[in-house]
């Protein structure tokens, strides 16, 4: 008699393949894009998806200073920061964020680092996201391959 076998394949660090990928993100929404980009990073996209293993890919996002808000965001909402002095918690809004030199790229980060696991592993997986503000990136080497983040959900 013959019987399908079903066995569940649990990937461990040095059997997942990660890949580089590169994403456009003028015009995108900013809490949109970094929900798709969690999910690429923790490598849920994949079929081969195991929870407590980095089995995500490496990404790379491009024209990171043309990311947009919905609505007033942009003037309403507040990040909050604390530099550790009494009477220190200092507040900013993104339209203040995006005046500084890498205001883009903490905007990104503080989204996509919401969205990851807490603890270990999503500390780890926040070392696989790049962000640069213009087109220009230093990982042509890895050939990363170009995706259209619209066609994911």
């Amino acid at each position: 008699m013959d019987t399908l076998s079903f066995k569940t394949i649990s990937i461990n660090k040095a059997t997942a393949q990660k890949e580089w990928v590169v994403i456009d993100a003028t015009d995108q929404v900013v809490g949109r894009l970094c929900s798709k980009v969690a999910k690429l990073l923790r490598g849920k996209y994949k079929p081969s998806f195991t929870p407590h293993v980095d089995c995500g890919d490496n990404v790379i996002i491009i024209n990171a200073a043309k990311v947009v808000f919905t609505g007033k965001k942009e003037t309403d909402k507040l990040y909050t920061r604390y530099t550790g002095y009494p009477g220190g918690q200092r507040f900013n809004t993104p339209a203040q964020l995006r005046t500084r030199k890498d205001g883009a790229d903490k905007i990104i980060r503080h989204a996509v680092k919401g969205m990851l696991p807490k603890g270990i592993l999503g500390r780890s997986l926040m070392n696989n996201l790049y962000i640069y503000d213009g087109t220009e990136h230093n990982h042509e080497a890895q050939k990363p391959k170009a995706i259209n983040i619209n066609e994911y959900k």
